[in-house]
């Protein structure tokens, strides 16, 4: 137990800053009625989880200082059916259907006085079949981890340069 702290203790001295972003994670209102009519709810709160660990691995990683950041999922698209849509059609082979999947984002961060550090708007959606993944979300997932870093090494990069103007 004494050790669960001790770690515990040893995180918040590495990373402060990185502990005390907060990440609010939202939907286009397209994307909003493709999850309802199509996909299923459910799938918009672990593509919800999935952008805030990327955005927080990312952050820390680059040492960006982050107060609060918002992100909208414009758009993802599956590789494979969904729950809900293995349920809505019954026929449909999970094994068999792999399809090009992705996901568009955009985001805002902000400093600790609500000032816009930077933003980013960024979509990846795999082109070639024979490269789609093998999971459901497999190439959202992918955008979101390439989203994450590039969004953290602009941000870097400006807060960067302001340190130096």
């Amino acid at each position: 137990m004494k050790y669960a702290f001790a770690a515990a203790a040893v995180a918040l001295m590495i990373a402060p800053g990185a502990l005390a972003t907060e990440i609010v994670v939202g939907y286009s209102q397209d994307f909003q009625e493709a999850l309802e009519d199509d996909y299923g709810v459910r799938e918009g709160t672990y593509l919800i989880e999935n952008v805030k660990e990327d955005l927080m691995r990312e952050f820390e990683k680059a040492g960006v200082n982050v107060d609060r950041v918002t992100v909208t999922i414009e758009r993802a698209v599956p590789n494979k059916p969904t729950f809900k849509q293995l349920g809505d059609k019954p026929g449909l082979d999970y094994g068999a259907s792999v399809s090009i999947g992705g996901m568009e984002l955009s985001a805002t961060a902000f400093d600790a006085s609500g000032a816009e550090m930077g933003s980013l708007t960024y979509d990846w959606f795999e082109t070639d079949i024979r490269y789609a993944g093998l999971t459901t979300w497999h190439d959202a997932r992918r955008a979101s981890d390439r989203f994450a870093r590039k969004f953290a090494e602009k941000l870097a990069r400006e807060g960067a340069a302001e340190t130096e103007s």
